[in-house]
């Protein structure tokens, strides 16, 4: 039968926008006092996003503004399948020359008066984004205020610690009864060796709210439950890290229902601050992430992917992770891949789109020569309305992210199979018998026959082509009974297939095989005359009997290989050996290497030891 959602792409044309998620990591600019404070509006009231939270991806649609951001949801997020949106902080901030991005980061006062909109644009983006099914993530600044005095956007007036009717100088931290620095700002050296100064120190100068303070946390939540009530679901907390976890759960423990929280902690091997002290107050950004893919998609080898997870160092557990290729932070210090990678960009967020870790999020910001560059904006710092393609890159609406936010969709939670790698740069998986996905990093196309485990039919390729009416506008593939396809994929490029992509058939899911194809693989130097072998636990490897061990290959020397049918769904033994022109046999050292088949094939890639 056919699927049941048609997939389009965007128009590409000019949308009202401006400002979205983000967090602090550029320096505090000096400033002057300014103008009176403006009090926040009431709120109307909140309109609940209708999805059931099956639609996972988040949009970040770092610094568009209000009007923008509605329209986004409304012709494009809520119709291409994305389930949330990542918004800029909309409280009022600092206004100095240049206006750089980061001046969002600097609150004066939690009135709504921002350079992205007031008030009312506010509550009208959140509405239009939950009538198009989308939730509403807005980036907290809870940390800090500003660095020193300065005008702002919804005319407050203030210095770095008086922010009449708020803040004075008794609700920040000060050296020495807090911070154990007499500059009072976190030193390098702190990261490794001082929860104290991490959590009461200064951040780049910024005045660092006392958050174990009852008053202060009152004010916080205060502010966020103007947000919830209007009708905003979620909090990107921006430098969680610097606040102690027991702060921010005595904030959260304030807070009118049960707003999703995802915490800014930047993982660091020694750090004294670590993200799983945070795990009990919510969710945590996964810089990890982006940082592996830049590694693999960037100048290694994308089939060193095939066990990525929470199994990596610094990755989170997956369901305690953002998962996300790049930020507003880490595209400016060289941590991720960025759209100024073009094919390797959008192959690694393809890769994200497919994989099974976390909840994903796409980055749609704007270009920028400079690290400290303003989004596009009048002369008043204002953000004007985001054109494609005219300062905004609109990444949100590539058709390769439109097609992979459908395909993520139509996975759901099923597991990773039928794992292919050529060992190099061309890999391909299916999830289930929901999804298939081939991704080539090489320039060259290639063409091979693969197992999808999607029943068969004609599949619409969602990378390249669309559905609708039943119809595909792009490739297709074709998938046989047994559950096999030929694909041709583009250099630089990949083809995906999905159950709602079906254009034709509708067969049987095949059965899971009784045994599946295990590719061994070892670097390994010998001498002349000497011989490589597998042996291991199972019938198939020899169990353990060296004369019925299985040769491999030296066609591509030092990598001897061969691949063995093993029992599917089973947990198997192996070691290596060398077998010597005078018949004697040498084993590998150290414990033996471990393997858990599953339903699909897979690669062991292992060096001699």
């Amino acid at each position: 039968m056919l699927g049941n959602r048609s997939r389009r792409r965007p128009v590409r044309r000019t949308v009202m926008a401006g400002c979205a998620a983000v967090s602090l990591a550029f320096a505090a600019l000096a400033a002057v006092p300014g103008a009176t404070a403006v009090a926040a509006p009431v709120p109307a009231p909140a309109v609940t996003a209708p999805h059931d939270g099956s639609h996972d991806v988040s949009a970040n649609l770092f610094e568009w503004n209000w009007p923008s951001v509605a329209s986004e949801c409304a012709d494009v997020l809520g119709p291409d399948g994305y389930g949330s949106v990542e918004v800029a902080p909309p409280q009022d901030s600092i206004s100095v020359s240049g206006h750089p991005w980061w001046e969002v980061y600097q609150p004066t006062d939690y009135n709504l008066t921002s350079r992205m909109g007031d008030a009312a644009q506010f509550q009208s983006m959140v509405t239009a984004c939950h009538n198009a099914g989308v939730k509403v993530i807005v980036d907290a600044v809870i940390n800090h205020m500003t660095g020193q005095g300065s005008a702002s956007y919804g005319g407050a007036s203030f210095t770095k610690y008086d922010y009449p009717g708020i803040y004075q100088s008794q609700d920040f931290h000060h050296y020495p009864n807090d911070c154990g620095n007499s500059d009072g700002t976190i030193h390098d050296s702190d990261w490794t060796s001082s929860t104290r100064n991490v959590w009461n120190c200064e951040l780049v100068g910024l005045a660092d709210l006392n958050t174990g303070s009852s008053y202060v946390q009152g004010e916080l939540a205060g502010y966020l439950n103007s947000l919830t009530a209007m009708g905003v679901d979620g909090f990107r907390v921006d430098s969680a890290k610097q606040i102690d976890p027991a702060d921010l759960a005595a904030v959260e423990s304030r807070l009118t229902g049960s707003p999703q929280m995802y915490q800014e902690v930047i993982y660091g091997a020694d750090d004294v601050v670590q993200p799983s002290q945070y795990y009990g107050d919510g969710d945590v950004l996964d810089f990890q992430f982006g940082i592996y893919l830049k590694q693999e998609f960037g100048s290694g080898n994308i089939s060193a992917l095939e066990n990525f997870g929470d199994s990596w160092s610094g990755m989170n557990p997956s369901d305690k992770a953002l998962a996300f290729v790049t930020n507003h932070d880490t595209e400016r210090n060289g941590n991720s891949l960025s759209y100024k990678d073009g094919a390797d960009y959008t192959l690694a967020n393809v890769f994200m789109l497919a994989w099974n870790y976390g909840t994903p999020q796409v980055y749609s910001g704007f270009t920028f020569n400079n690290s400290d560059d303003s989004p596009p904006a009048d002369s008043t710092g204002h953000v004007t309305d985001t054109s494609c393609g005219n300062g905004w890159t609109c990444f949100d609406r590539d058709p390769a992210m439109v097609g992979m936010v459908g395909w993520h969709n139509a996975v759901g939670s099923a597991a990773v199979g039928n794992w292919w790698s050529d060992g190099s740069n061309r890999i391909a998986f299916s999830r289930g018998s929901a999804g298939f996905v081939a991704i080539n990093k090489e320039s060259g196309d290639f063409s091979r026959t693969f197992a999808t485990g999607l029943p068969a039919g004609t599949y619409c390729d969602v990378v390249h082509g669309t559905v609708t009416g039943g119809t595909c506008d792009g490739p297709t593939v074709t998938v046989d009974s047994a559950g096999d396809a030929t694909a041709d994929v583009p250099g630089m490029s990949a083809v995906a297939i999905d159950a709602d992509s079906l254009v034709s058939g509708g067969g049987t899911t095949p059965p899971p095989p009784s045994a599946v194809n295990v590719d061994f693989k070892v670097n390994a130097t010998t001498t002349f005359g000497q011989n490589v072998y597998v042996t291991g636990s199972v019938a198939a490897l020899g169990g353990w009997d060296t004369g019925k061990a299985i040769p491999l290959s030296s066609a591509a020397y030092p990598v001897w290989d061969a691949t063995v049918q093993l029992p599917a769904d089973t947990a198997v033994q192996y070691k290596y050996i060398m077998k010597n022109p005078d018949g004697s046999v040498t084993w590998e050292s150290g414990d033996n290497n471990v393997l858990t088949t599953g339903t699909s094939a897979m690669t062991r890639n292992d060096t001699w030891h």
